[in-house]
């Protein structure tokens, strides 16, 4: 996991060292960056200091589904460079209390009940004494390993919050199985679902789920992809190729698509640095939006860290949204702006605004591109002076 969690300090002081590279972007000192992250988790922290309380916006939703899964899977990035012991007892305990759980058992198929898995598998390996601490994550796997059905992940969504586990057992465990039913899942998301997949091979982006395949059109004509939805795919590619060896089936394959959609998303960067919540329209509803640009700018950071972007080509770009972000969206007492709030297209959780409060904050996104912090300082000569 610390692999691929600060990626993002990698390629900037990666850029500090190629004279030009980042263009006229400022670069960010390392104190700091940290300090913002610090200031931004803190905030969240004492906002919703009861880990056990459920949400209420809309409907109730248990602290252990991927609302509250994908924070943890940022506060763990933090701890790894930072080990306050609150972030990790906070982590520690909210698993605890739900017995390193599923909402719905470990019968669940579903994604959003399965994302807490990787934080459970995260803390299971940072102290591998307790074997409760997975036993009912990789239950729920196994099943979905056992049976037939592959078309669990109907939203793409999906793939982010459950497809980074099998890559971890698979790791784990040294059993194919796991690699083999992953790239099944995935597969048919990508090729199957639908009319003829979720994914767009031709523009390199994906629609949400089949209610926004052609036919479905935007305002302007063009196809619907949702800025988040594309970022959890992004995210979720990198995940699993930081844990898959290298003579995996399907790596090249995630590779290709992680290549395709870099070079779709350069493409559609606003010019303050942010992506609209709809890549192909700005028209809708368009505007800064954290969350889908904090995934995005993982993503690259982490391509350009492990040399499948060229960083003359994508640092710019990186380094563009990543100071858009912190000097537009973080507030002085941490709170984060421009996040649109949950849905599953552009016009869901509106108004985005500076001010506007999302019905819940995603960290997660904004904690991840800070993972190898410690090393660079250390390692940034031996790594990147040619």
């Amino acid at each position: 996991m610390k692999k691929l969690l600060l990626s993002f300090i990698t390629a900037t002081l990666l850029s500090s060292m190629s004279a030009g590279s980042a263009g006229a972007q400022e670069l960010p000192e390392q104190k700091e960056t940290l300090a913002t992250i610090v200031k931004v988790n803190d905030y969240f922290m004492k906002k919703y200091a009861d880990y056990t309380l459920p949400s209420f916006f809309g409907r109730v939703r248990p602290s252990n589904i991927w609302t509250r899964g994908v924070y943890y899977e940022g506060l763990i990035a933090l701890y790894s460079i930072y080990p306050r012991e609150d972030y990790y007892s906070y982590t520690y305990d909210w698993a605890n209390f739900h017995k390193w759980g599923m909402r719905n058992g470990n019968t669940t198929r579903n994604a959003d009940d399965q994302c807490c898995g990787q934080v459970y598998i995260d803390l299971y390996n940072m102290c591998p004494s307790d074997p409760n601490m997975i036993r009912n994550i990789k239950a729920s796997i196994d099943m979905v390993v056992n049976t037939p059905q592959v078309n669990d992940w109907d939203w793409i969504d999906a793939i982010q919050m459950a497809m980074p586990i099998y890559a971890k057992f698979g790791k784990m465990t040294g059993e194919q199985k796991y690699y083999d039913k992953m790239w099944d899942l995935y597969s048919y998301t990508r090729n199957t679902e639908g009319e003829a997949g979720m994914y767009n091979a031709k523009e390199g982006l994906w629609w949400r789920d089949q209610d926004f395949d052609p036919p479905y059109k935007e305002p302007n004509g063009k196809n619907c992809y949702w800025s988040r939805g594309n970022g959890w795919v992004y995210a979720a590619l990198v995940r699993v190729l930081d844990e898959i060896p290298a003579d995996e089936t399907h790596r090249q394959d995630y590779i290709n698509d992680f290549l395709t959609m870099s070079k779709a998303l350069k493409q559609c960067q606003r010019t303050d640095g942010f992506w609209n919540v709809s890549l192909h329209d700005e028209s809708n509803f368009g505007g800064k939006e954290t969350s889908g640009t904090a995934l995005f700018v993982y993503g690259m950071a982490w391509g350009i860290r492990n040399g499948l972007l060229d960083r003359k080509e994508y640092l710019p770009v990186a380094l563009k949204a990543w100071n858009a972000m912190v000097k537009e969206a973080v507030h002085p007492n941490g709170f984060l702006g421009y996040v649109q709030g949950t849905g599953k297209e552009p016009k869901d959780g509106q108004p985005v605004t500076y001010k506007s409060v999302p019905d819940f904050e995603r960290l997660w996104c904004r904690m991840f591109p800070i993972s190898r912090y410690r090393s660079l300082q250390v390692k940034i000569r031996a790594l990147f002076i040619r």
